[in-house]
């Protein structure tokens, strides 16, 4: 192959604090030289003259339903729409058919990736076999297969002290445990966000109080065992307000945030829609003003997007019926650079960072591209990926930004919606602010 010679792009590198013009010299699939006016005779040169150069996105939180469920979605359809969406790299979750719970079937998925993914994927190992909450699954030889964390995404674990062994054997294993926090004792029957719509609409609730006392339950084990937790889709102000505490307290807490939760609210839910149905539901105004403020704060670690395809004759059905998950992949970029960027909350830079450099120091990698010293600097591969061969797929993904731009109908809010005194002590929690 070629060296790969892109001209005159903005480069932007949270990890090496890199954001500026220059050419990148891309030669084997190694990075070899970051500067302005580089010349290599014989390369292919792509002018990247008005783009954004960055390091390759990752989406730690993603439903790819290979194997057993095909028929919504394949490693290779997922991993093209990954692609498609700005992300090199995904980490799928364990809920196939069977469950990712031990080695075999994690090497079946890299196998798979290996042959037909056009990008990087990391299985996430179970944290109980069959997902079902009562015994640990294979950790050990999981990990030794290639898994990067484990959960129970869908199935939260209900038994804190299975929660507590499982914690235990994560940080023997150097793994962090992500998890879907939810009281399923609580939350059970629900279909939207407990509040004002699902009563004007006949729906059953989901409380905010679901997600915010596994939350608790999860940091409280995590003080306890020293493992590295991980808060999934965190959508409540309380759950958020708790993860900035923890942070502040040195405890090894980290969280993800959706697009659909923060740019999204249960007042924009079109009447019995069965596209606004996911778990965790749309929030309210002040929940997703406060994961706003907590990205903005940097109590956010990474935007994923919870990318859980279903086939059209499931998810088509009544809501109450109906599979919660939505589609986010191809949409993620375009949506927080509207919510976020667009509207002068955060820097394109933080934008970058939440996408790359920060999932993967959840996931105790580099990201794809960075130059950062000692991870991803100039003539090193990136040790998050595969032992396969290293072609124009593994470079930095290329963005155009007004092209990613999604613009969507201005739906009326709430009256009184944003008078929630929102994201005081999220700040607080993090900046240790009176």
């Amino acid at each position: 192959m070629s060296p790969l010679l892109i001209k005159n792009g903005r480069v932007i590198d949270p990890a090496s604090a890199t954001d500026m013009p220059a050419d990148i010299l891309i030669r084997d699939g190694v990075i070899v030289a970051v500067g302005a006016g580089l010349d290599a005779p014989g390369a292919r040169i792509f002018d990247a003259t008005g783009l954004i150069v960055a390091p390759g996105f990752i989406d730690m939180h993603v439903h790819l339903r290979e194997p057993g469920i095909e028929h919504a979605e394949t490693i290779e359809t997922g991993a093209r729409a990954a692609a498609a969406g700005g992300f090199t790299s995904i980490c799928c979750m364990p809920n196939t058919l069977p469950v990712n719970d031990n080695a075999t079937v994690t090497s079946y998925i890299i196998e798979r990736a290996r042959k037909f993914a056009v990008t990087n994927v990391f299985p996430i190992g179970a944290i109980t076999k069959n997902s079902a909450g009562e015994e640990l699954s294979a950790i050990g030889s999981m990990k030794a297969a290639g898994v990067v964390a484990i959960s129970d995404d869908g199935r939260p674990v209900m038994n804190a002290r299975v929660m507590r062994r499982a914690m235990e054997f994560a940080r023997s294993f150097d793994l962090p445990v992500i998890d879907h926090c939810e009281d399923l004792n609580l939350s059970g029957g629900g279909d939207m966000h407990e509040g004002y719509e699902p009563v004007r609409l006949g729906l059953r609730g989901i409380p905010a109080s679901s997600e915010d006392v596994m939350v608790a339950r999860d940091i409280l084990l995590t003080r306890v065992t020293g493992a590295r937790f991980h808060v999934a889709h965190i959508s409540t102000r309380n759950a958020m307000a708790m993860v900035a505490y923890a942070k502040q307290h040195g405890l090894p807490v980290t969280c993800e945030a959706t697009p659909h939760h923060f740019a999204l609210t249960d007042a924009h839910m079109r009447p019995y829609d069965s596209n606004f149905k996911m778990k965790p539901p749309l929030r309210t105004a002040c929940d997703a003003g406060a994961v706003v403020d907590g990205i903005v704060a940097g109590a956010v670690d990474a935007i994923a997007t919870d990318h859980a395809p279903h086939p059209g004759s499931e998810k088509m059905q009544e809501f109450e019926k109906c599979p919660f998950g939505i589609i986010g992949l191809e949409t993620a970029l375009g949506r927080s650079l509207e919510h976020l960027v667009h509207t002068g909350k955060i820097p394109l830079t933080g934008l970058v960072a939440l996408l790359s450099t920060g999932p993967a120091r959840v996931l105790h990698s580099a990201a794809p591209g960075s130059r950062n010293p000692g991870r991803g600097r100039a003539g090193r591969r990136d040790h998050l990926q595969y032992r396969s061969a290293v072609d124009l797929r593994r470079e930095p993904v290329v963005i155009q930004e007004p092209q990613l731009s999604v613009r969507r109908p201005q739906l009326p809010r709430r009256a009184g919606g944003d008078d929630c005194g929102r994201g005081h002590r999220v700040a607080a929690g993090v900046t240790g602010a009176a």
